[in-house]
């Protein structure tokens, strides 16, 4: 796979694509993603795991929200990975992931995930090198495992922002009663940084990418949630499932 510069890669929507009208065509994918998911359900042969990355306040929540918020929650699972706790620390990296990977007819949502573990962890020099792309096979075997033994299908996203964009959403957290709870100190320190972190991402999708990463132009909301409805929209399709019908 072409190593991937972010710098390079646009985070804003094409020139003139119309915002309404590519809301419109949003809410109609969201219309059938209600019915296939019920599909996906009814079948239990299937699985989804969504591995959703970005920076902070690239809207990882609010994609999820906005797009797995439409659908039945009884088949879909949402997962927010923070700082692992003691116990978690104490078994392996992945260990706290492999029982949240979703169950046939499941899908399963990451916010954030174990790729946390070669990116922050990177970073911040608590992981080195060495270790990071030793992680980084572990990654592709157990993702690995659950598309060949689970049926477990694995869409990754990349939120990409800019990072003046970025400033501007941070900025906006301390102005607006409803997003202060979100705001953290840290998140302004991280930003000054951003770089190095950059540099880890493309580490990231050069090295662990036999279930390929897509990058989510993430400036405009509308787009971003267009794109990643458009991309689940079009796994699900092409599973061509049927409801199992009387059972025996």
């Amino acid at each position: 796979m072409p190593a991937i510069h972010l710098h390079k890669i646009s985070t804003r929507a094409p020139k003139g694509l119309n915002k309404d009208q590519t809301k419109e065509k949003t809410a109609k994918l969201l219309e059938e993603l209600d019915e296939l998911q019920n599909l996906l359900y009814a079948q239990s042969k299937y699985s989804i795991l969504v591995v959703i990355q970005g920076m902070d306040a690239s809207g990882k929540d609010g994609t999820i929200r906005a797009v797995f918020g439409k659908l039945n929650p009884q088949g879909v699972m949402v997962r927010s990975f923070k700082a692992p706790t003691a116990e978690e620390l104490s078994h392996d990296f992945l260990w706290r992931i492999h029982e949240h990977a979703p169950a046939k007819g499941m899908i399963q949502v990451f916010n954030r995930s174990h790729y946390e573990d070669i990116l922050v962890t990177r970073v911040h020099k608590w992981c080195n090198d060495k270790l990071a792309k030793e992680r980084m096979k572990a990654i592709n075997d157990f993702e690995d495992l659950l598309t060949r033994h689970n049926a477990t299908h694995i869409l990754k996203f990349y939120l990409h922002m800019s990072p003046e964009e970025q400033q501007i959403r941070l900025k906006e957290r301390l102005r607006d009663p409803r997003k202060q709870w979100k705001y953290n100190e840290n998140d302004m320190e991280e930003a000054k940084i951003w770089k190095l972190y950059m540099m880890m991402y493309e580490d990231c999708f050069q090295y662990c990418n036999k279930q390929p990463w897509q990058i989510i132009p993430s400036d405009q909301h509308w787009y971003k949630e267009y794109l990643i409805a458009s991309a689940l929209h079009k796994l699900l399709k092409g599973l061509n499932m049927q409801y199992p019908g009387l059972k025996k």
